[in-house]
């Protein structure tokens, strides 16, 4: 299952958004964060849910890398629809028994509280992890923000940290898979048992993938000293970025979307 996971993964193809500057994609994701935690009524949502499968189709993602990437999130829209719908009263009542109480407004909160992580997971993965590669979102963060190296912000070496973590996203879950199917080789059970013995069965599990990852950190730390990495200063580019009319028009045109998406929000309120 864990193996499977596409969050953090490059998508090698040759699309639209794929040669796209990831400066503007970058921006773009910024963008589209703050249209999506703005937006409320159900007509914005649909329009951005248009706007998203455009972004897709650009990309020429298919449907098996984006239900991969939106499969392991579902518990987590599930947690937070049910949370919502049990803690919000406001509204009229549709449900009532004991404690529980569901009111129409709670389920509508519910459900676009649930969507707008889906819409996250999607725009992170279409804009920044799928069609870009680490190297060139490391780039593209080291640009972004070189204008707080004048206050001594190391930002060469927080770009650097942002893209290894994204970058070692999918081989630590490919690490959890096989550690679950060794200690299920074992006799481990993570399925059966009440909840208490679950959480204490994927002890089984951290421990080792703890180790793991320490042991990650520190052969690739090894290995950047092997090859005399000493920070930013003074480094040049094998291949530098180049933003073009083509990548500027791109922002252009998706950011105004994304304001046409606010618009209407604001208009239906």
């Amino acid at each position: 299952m864990f193996n499977q996971i596409s969050i953090g993964r490059y998508y090698p193809a040759h699309s639209f958004l794929h040669d796209t500057d990831p400066r503007i994609k970058t921006i773009l994701y910024a963008v589209y964060l703050i249209a999506i935690f703005m937006i409320k009524e159900p007509a914005a949502i649909g329009v951005l849910a248009g706007i998203i499968i455009l972004q897709l189709i650009l990309a020429k993602v298919t449907l098996g890398i984006l239900w991969s990437t939106v499969k392991p999130m579902i518990p987590l829209a599930l947690f937070i629809f049910v949370i919502n719908v049990l803690t919000i009263r406001q509204g009229d009542v549709l449900f009532s028994w004991k404690i529980i109480t569901v009111t129409g407004y709670g389920l509508a909160r519910a459900s676009v509280m649930a969507i707008r992580l889906m819409f996250l997971i999607i725009s992170t993965s279409v804009l920044l992890t799928l069609t870009t590669t680490p190297l060139k979102m490391s780039d593209a963060l080291e640009k972004l923000f070189a204008p707080l190296q004048v206050i001594r912000v190391p930002v060469h070496e927080m770009a650097m940290m942002m893209s290894i973590a994204i970058r070692f996203i999918p081989t630590l879950a490919a690490e959890t898979d096989k550690i679950m199917k060794a200690q299920q080789s074992r006799g481990a059970d993570y399925d059966t048992g009440s909840f208490i013995n679950k959480v204490k069965g994927y002890i089984t599990v951290l421990i080792p993938l703890f180790v793991s990852s320490f042991r990650r950190a520190d052969e690739l730390a090894v290995a950047m000293d092997a090859r005399c990495y000493r920070g930013g200063k003074g480094r040049t580019k094998l291949n530098p970025l180049k933003m073009t009319v083509r990548d500027v028009l791109a922002g252009v045109m998706f950011t105004l979307l994304a304001a046409l998406v606010v618009v209407i929000d604001l208009s239906l309120r």
